[in-house]
């Protein structure tokens, strides 16, 4: 009877770990799926840091098309040997920003369920110094390496992005 019991444990835990992952995208549109509903303004953020002397923050302002958990693939990461992602060029920032979300190289590969935004561009503003090559999606009018343009569509996942104050 334990043999049993312990036989049912273990294929259960093994359908269980078959399922793929959430990632706090995915649970936060299950959480609160009315913060990501069709037609509301959604900003994306990067910079602000610092305490004293805080980095301009830079945006992307849009208005949400759709939202959902889809399940992707989570492959490796491109990696560019001897350096680190600050140190990247733009075009090779661009590829990891692509490949993201993604795996750090030797881990292995997997699944997991990801919560991801779609929405309509209507407002921005990007960094245009040097040493913002490869800090961000953001860059020179850019977001990653589509041009910006009110009307362009985009994905996001769902914890990146934030209601809209005004």
């Amino acid at each position: 009877m334990r043999f049993v019991l312990l036989a049912l444990a273990c294929l259960g835990g093994a359908a269980f770990a078959a399922e793929p992952q959430l990632r706090p995208s995915a649970g936060l549109l299950f959480k609160q799926p009315e913060l990501m509903r069709a037609g509301a303004c959604v900003i994306y953020r990067e910079g602000g840091a610092g305490w004293v002397l805080a980095e301009p923050v830079f945006y992307l302002k849009g208005e949400v098309l759709s939202s959902g958990v889809q399940t992707r693939h989570l492959g490796q990461c491109p990696a560019v040997p001897g350096k680190n992602l600050e140190q990247y060029s733009r075009d090779e920032f661009n590829r990891h920003a692509l490949a993201y979300p993604c795996v750090a190289p030797g881990a292995a590969e997997r699944d997991e369920q990801i919560g991801i935004v779609r929405l309509r561009v209507t407002d921005w503003e990007t960094p245009h110094a040097k040493k913002a090559e490869n800090a961000g999606r953001l860059y020179r009018g850019m977001f990653i390496e589509r041009r910006l343009e009110k009307g362009l569509e985009i994905e996001l996942e769902a914890d990146l992005l934030e209601r809209c104050t005004s």
